[in-house]
């Protein structure tokens, strides 16, 4: 017997594992980060932006509900190694002017591979006819895009010129 092909419905699902998975590494990390920051402003940003993915986390659940599944993760290797990487700079620039630099490009690594993700996300809800979940990665989408904003602004005003 042979097997059907696997459609959108599996990839959207198996997409939604891996960012449901990839946030909650993400929120064992921005602590971390938050720590390590020297900048009083910097250190607010990874705070702030911890309690949103509890947010994104609370809203990613909604959508496994929405789509009758139960909430669970898939190893995410992307997150994995972008996360190692921001350890690794921690680690290398600790008590150096340019770890607030470093630690701004690793989070924003974070933020960009997010944001792919929520923006798949939401085309492909907005394809199969999950509104609600498309409003809900749009939410989500909007509040990563201005977090990468705040990230370029904090390394443009202050922590690049630190780190030279």
């Amino acid at each position: 017997m042979a097997t059907e092909p696997k459609k959108l419905d599996d990839l959207f699902l198996d997409t939604l594992k891996d960012i449901y998975y990839a946030e909650k590494q993400i929120l064992k990390a921005l602590p971390k980060m938050a720590k390590a920051a020297t900048s009083p402003d910097l250190k607010n940003a990874f705070a702030k932006h911890c309690d949103e993915t509890e947010t994104h986390v609370e809203r990613l659940g909604e959508v496994f509900e929405l789509i009758g599944k139960a909430p669970r993760g898939k190893t995410c290797d992307a997150i994995l190694g972008i996360i190692e990487e921001g350890k690794g700079i921690m680690e290398e620039f600790e008590g150096s002017p340019a770890l607030d630099a470093g630690l701004i490009a690793a989070a924003q690594a974070v933020e960009h591979y997010e944001m792919s993700r929520y923006g798949t996300l939401k085309a492909w809800a907005q394809q199969l006819g999950h509104k609600d979940a498309v409003m809900l990665f749009e939410q989500t989408l909007g509040e990563e895009t201005k977090t990468d904003q705040l990230l370029s602004k904090l390394g443009i005003s202050g922590s690049n010129k630190r780190a030279a």
